[in-house]
Formats: structure tokens, sequence, C-alpha cells
């Protein structure tokens, strides 16, 4: 295992329990990993699936995060693709031979595809060598990001011919670990956990009334990358633009802009074009940057396990990093606001849902699987529905399993040839006005386009063609109708997958008692976040290890509570040893024979006159001085 982690990732060793859980997996057993945020969690599945023949299968819950990890794998050539909701379904049944007669190593996929009739038959025909189950903590409804989907994968797992598999997550509480083990129904797992403590990682938490100003003064005082974290993208730009305005270079970045600007800006704080990068948390999941000096939150997330993993992003490169919450008194009264506010009356619910039926025309019955464009506020201004509240009543659906709503994603054009090449000479011969273009396109792309997809740019064939770019989508869209090629569009807009078939909305089978459920455990993860920002004594790591059921007496040292207390000690530690001084003069005095108190006090001008006479009491009641009958000090 070291020479395949040599080879292909450069290290010459594992950090701490990799060795370990890899061999649990090369042993055929199911494996449970919990390790910390940077721990090298990937390479737990990655170097076993190398060293066995076949392909190993990896559900992720993220386009982004299997985008990323796919684009490392081809970076250090190794075969990997991603099959993610939106691609056109050729492109998909290439994707999935390639999986069984090439060379694939690596197949990324959400949990959703799991479930589709092609997937599963096609899985049939691969040789797989493991399932790797990453952010596991999604199949618990006792975590924070569940996904209904994920408890559909133990059976799939029955589907396919026997293969161990391995889960894992960097935040599982004890619930959590327990429900991840029971709903993937591992068979004897071996589990591991790496202690959850950062220790180059310095939590904090100040409570702040002018939270800019702190943020200022603390990039001013910690050099290097930075991570912003704020609740809205509204106020992403604000905090952008003000940071610029104070000389740090700063860039923002929210779901809300085309992926080619996310992109952008991205790559420029990766490349440290930019110092700092003010966010929501649709930033992080998967970038691998590992110099971040700080993560500082100027909003309070809604759960500890989302404080963990967002500031987790700082100092995986194992050198010092620093942590920081800021909040105020509305944030905190604002915690368990959210929470409520998150879900929605039933009856709005399933208004949406007869919405969405109605705004894409599905009969009942109908759109197992679909994909569409979604704009969210067109859908709710032609529907005259609550912006807010009409948001969390399609995450409840998305939970409920019902549908899939994806960000936007990177995803440029591709095209490929239905027909052979005796067919398109035919049709260039019958329509001598696309011979040109046809011509071209090959000259561009290659005779590849026959049998599989590829990546297109309309706008490099605009170029060389002479014509704006709409002209160019508009005769690849005439040829597609033509049934000469598939064109799969770049798509701007999120998308949204119906995974069920339309329901008759009274019939619509929502599990009102579970989310209920699911609504008081957030309120009490919302208390949870509460009890750490306003814990005025007590170690942040040990506060943070205690919420993943990990018990110790050990300090960090570092957070701002820990080095509170040393400040403490050393400011007690010189008091006691101004006292002993004190002391030590008063008897020097009282060797030369009785003086008055009055005396005493002007030669010594005490600063602070009632400790130097609490002093002098103590003194009496140890019987080291005493009065005597003058009313003066003796020894």
């Amino acid at each position: 295992m070291r020479n395949v982690l040599k080879q292909y990732w450069g290290y010459d060793a594992f950090r701490p329990l990799q060795e370990e859980i890899i061999q649990s997996v090369l042993d055929g057993k199911d494996t449970l990993a919990l390790m910390p945020t940077g721990g090298g969690k990937s390479l737990c599945f990655q170097v076993p699936a190398m060293m066995s023949e076949g392909i190993c299968i990896v559900i992720s819950p993220l386009i982004a995060l299997m985008q990323d990890q796919v684009q490392q794998l081809k970076h250090r050539n190794i075969s990997a693709i991603g099959i993610f909701s939106g691609m056109h379904k050729n492109q998909i049944d290439i994707a999935l031979d390639n999986c069984i007669y090439g060379d694939i190593k690596f197949l990324y996929v959400s949990p959703e595809r799991l479930q589709t009739k092609l997937f599963i038959e096609r899985a049939k025909q691969m040789k797989i060598n493991l399932l790797a189950i990453d952010e596991a903590h999604c199949i618990s409804q006792w975590g924070y990001d569940f996904r209904p989907p994920y408890t559909k994968i133990a059976d799939f797992r029955k589907l396919i011919p026997p293969v161990s598999l391995i889960a894992l997550t960097a935040t599982a509480t004890q619930e959590v670990k327990i429900d991840i083990i029971e709903k993937l129904e591992m068979i004897n797992p071996q589990v591991f956990q790496q202690s959850f403590a950062r220790a180059n990682l310095s939590y904090s938490a100040f409570k702040e009334d002018d939270k800019e100003r702190r943020l200022m003064k603390i990039l001013q005082n910690v050099q290097g990358s930075a991570v912003v974290y704020v609740r809205n993208r509204r106020r992403t730009q604000e905090v952008s633009d003000t940071l610029n305005k104070y000389n740090i270079q700063s860039t923002f970045y929210h779901a809300g802009l085309n992926p080619t600007e996310r992109t952008k800006r991205q790559e420029n704080w990766i490349k440290n074009r930019v110092r700092a990068i003010v966010a929501t948390n649709a930033f992080g999941m998967g970038i691998d940057k590992p110099d971040v000096r700080t993560v500082i939150h100027l909003d309070l997330p809604d759960t500890l396990e989302a404080y963990y993993q967002e500031a987790g992003r700082a100092g995986r490169d194992g050198e010092k990093a620093y942590a920081v919450a800021l909040f105020n008194q509305s944030d905190i009264d604002g915690l368990e606001k959210n929470v409520l506010q998150s879900y929605p009356p039933i009856e709005l619910i399933r208004r949406v849902y007869q919405c969405l039926g109605n705004l894409f025309q599905l009969a009942v019955g109908s759109g197992e699987f679909a994909s569409y464009d979604f704009d969210l506020i067109e859908f709710q201004r032609r529907f005259d529905l609550p912006s807010t509240n009409t948001y969390f009543a399609l995450k409840i659906l998305q939970n409920q399993g019902f549908i899939q709503l994806s960000e936007g994603f990177k995803n440029t054009s591709k095209v490929m040839f239905k027909v052979d090449n005796r067919q398109l000479y035919d049709f260039q011969l019958r329509n001598s006005k696309y011979d040109s273009f046809i011509k071209l396109i090959l000259r561009m792309y290659g005779g590849d386009l026959f049998s599989t997809f590829l990546n297109i740019s309309e706008t490099n064939i605009a170029k060389a063609y002479s014509i704006p770019v709409k002209e160019i989508e508009m005769w690849l869209s005439t040829l597609e109708k033509f049934d000469i090629l598939f064109y799969d569009k770049q798509k701007d807009k999120p998308q949204l997958t119906f995974l069920t078939p339309r329901f008759d909305v009274k019939e619509l089978p929502l599990q009102e008692l579970e989310i209920n459920n699911r609504k008081e455990r957030d309120i009490q993860k919302s208390k949870s976040v509460k009890h750490y920002a306003e814990q005025p004594n007590r170690c942040r790591t040990q506060l943070l290890l205690e919420y993943f059921n990990e018990i110790t007496d050990s300090e960090c040292g570092i957070c701002d509570n820990c080095l509170k207390k040393k400040k403490q000690s050393k400011i007690e530690l010189e008091d006691k040893e101004g006292e002993n001084t004190t002391r030590l003069k008063i008897k020097q005095l009282l060797q030369n024979g009785a003086m008055s108190l009055f005396l005493i006090t002007q030669i010594m001008q005490p600063v602070n006159q009632s400790k130097f006479q609490a002093i002098i009491r103590e003194m009496i009641g140890n019987e080291e001085v005493a009065f005597d009958g003058e009313g003066r000090l003796i020894l």
C-alpha cells in the first residue's frame, strides 16, 4: 500500500489510522471511518481500490465534491468518472459502458442514481471491488444533513455481487454512528475513530456588537489566507467590499453566482490572488486548500456539526490556525427562530408540490427522474408563493425524497453524433447549408465525436465560423432535432429532478411525525450552538469533543477560554509573588524594632491600600507580626 501511496500521491507515509483503515478494507471487512476534516478520508478508499482489480463505486452527496475528486484523480493519472443529474441520457449510457468494458477505476454517483433501473442493471455487469460511502452522516436523521436516498444504499448493495463497503464521515455523534451502521446494514463492521481534536487549531467565540471591526482586527493580527462565513448572499458582497476598502484583498462567493464566476473566484482564492473569500455555507466542500490560516464566522451556523466542518477548513497543513465565531445577542436569539422558520406549515409544503407539478405540466404518475431548469424566483412569482417559506418547503420535499434541487453547476456543453460516417455524409449532400458547419466541428473535435460525448465551446466555434454564439447554439439544436447529433447544452440554472412519479397532492405521503421529530432535534442542535458560543470558561475543544461523544480531561491550551485561564493564573501568580515580596519587606523593616503602621505605610508607599492592609491582617492572623502595648507592629 505504501508503494501505491508513493506512486500516485507522492507521499512516503500515511497519516494516523489511514493504514489500519486501508488494511481493514483490503481484508474485505465492512469499515466505518470517522476522521476530522482534513484527516485524509479519501485515501482510505482510493488506495485499496487501486490495489484491487475492478472499479470502486463512490457515493457522494454533492456534485461539486464529486467533480473535484474526479479531477484530482485524473490529475494523478487515475481513470475516474462521475455521473451527475442533468447529464444527457446517452452521455450516462456511454459512461456506464466505459465502467463495464473500459479501464475506469472510480465511478462517482449520487445516492439517487442507485435507485434507477438503468444503473442497477449496468452495475450488475461491473466488476466492483468496493462501495465507498462518502459523507456517511447523510444517512442519519440524527445528522445535520440528512439525505433520504442514502437510506436505500443497503438495498442497492443486495442487488449486486457481494462486495465490501467503507463508510466515511468527519462529523458523527454517537447516535449518528449507530444509525450509519444500522441503515447501511454493515456486517461486523470495523470502526475506526480518530480524535476530533485538532491540536493546531485554536477555537474562539466572542460576543461583539461591532463584528466587522473585530473581523478587521483579526485579519490584521493573523496574516495568510482566510474564509469568512456569513448567512446570506447579500452579506457576502457587503463584507467583501468592506474588506477591500481596508486593503484586505477579498472576493465573495455564493450559489447565486453563475458557475463560471464561482469557479473563477474560487481559483483566485486557492491560488492566493486574493487573501480572503467571504461566502455562504455553499462554499468549502471538496476545496483542497491546506494553508488557510483563519476561518471566521460572522454569523453562527445552525449546528455544531456544520461549525466543526466549516471551521475545520483552517490549518489542514498542520500549522497553527484560528477558527473564530463572532456573535451578538441578536444572533443567539435568532438560532431557534431560524429553525422554526425552516419548517413551514404542512399545507404550504403540499401547495408547493402541487405548483411544481403544474409548472412542469406533469400528469399524476409521470415524471420520475425527469430533470428541469428551475428558476425559484420566477416559480414564486408565477404562483404567488412566499419567498422564504417556499425555499424551505422545497428543502423538506427534498429531504422526504420527492425531489432533488441542485444548484447550477459548471458543466461544459457536450456533443456526440447519433449517426455514422455514411449517414452523416448523406445528410450533408441533402442539406448543403449545414455542410461547412459540420466539417468545421469535425475539424475542431475529430472523429471521436462518433463514439463518445466531447466537451465543446460554442464561443470557440462561433469565432471559427464568424457568427454569433446564439446562432451556433441554434444550429446545434437544429441538428439535434434532425437526429444528427446529441447536444447537451451547458446549464446555468439550478436543476430540479423529480425522484418519484408525481403524486396527487392529497395522497402525497409526507411523513409528518418524522418532520416534527426532526424539527425538535434541530431545536436541540441550535441550543448546543448557543451553549458553545456563550460558554465563558470551558475549553472549546472539550465542548466540541463532548458534542461528538469524545470525553477528555485534557484542555487544548490555545482556545480563547484556555488562554483566558492562563492569563488569570498568571495574574494570580504575580499577585501571590507581589504579596510575598510585601510580607518580606515588612519583616525586614520590623527587624530593627517596633514601628507604627503609619510609618511602615509611609515607607512602603503601597499602590493598593486596601490590599496592603489585608496583607497586614493576614500576617497578624498567622502570628507573623503583632501589635505591642503602644499600638506599634513588632515581629
